[in-house]
């Protein structure tokens, strides 16, 4: 996925089972952010950040919605422990982090694996993507900060 591209309305199901569709955020600008694990230490500080910011970035006009590979009951655990208060897309069968090309290999001392890229797709109340926060732009700990303030990649 790229700038100025629509994102797919279908997402996935959350910790709950529900089916999350972006077209119920009509009006509203997402923060879809994808993450590689639950209860991981920059996953936990990324996510703990958003939901310390999470009624500041209501009021500027975002919805927060997390994804990750891990299943619904890692999600549901992760959210408990944490009280976050947005809800987590349960991506088990890696389509949408295909789709928006956030999955590839990576490398962790010098041992090579497939995760996910810790990415940011900022969505328009349209549905469309108008800012991308890249993985080497996403700061764990002042997420929130670079949603409100236009961190990214925007469309020239």
């Amino acid at each position: 996925m790229n700038i100025g591209d629509i994102a797919p309305d279908y997402l996935g199901v959350n910790e709950k089972g529900e089916e999350i569709r972006l077209s119920a955020y009509r009006g509203k600008k997402v923060a879809l952010y994808f993450y590689p694990k639950d209860n991981t230490s920059g996953c936990t500080a990324q996510a703990c950040n958003l939901r310390d910011n999470y009624t500041e970035l209501r009021k500027a006009g975002y919805e927060v919605i997390g994804v990750s590979v891990d299943n619904e009951k890692s999600h549901q655990k992760f959210i408990e422990k944490n009280q976050l208060p947005f809800t987590l897309v349960a991506d088990t069968d890696k389509r949408l982090v295909q789709q928006f090309g956030v999955w590839g290999e990576k490398s962790m001392y010098g041992k090579k694996y497939m995760g996910t890229f810790r990415t940011t797709f900022i969505v328009d109340k349209e549905g469309k993507i108008e800012r991308i926060i890249g993985p080497k732009e996403v700061k764990t700990k002042n997420h929130s900060a670079q949603i409100l303030n236009g961190t990214g990649t925007t469309a020239q």
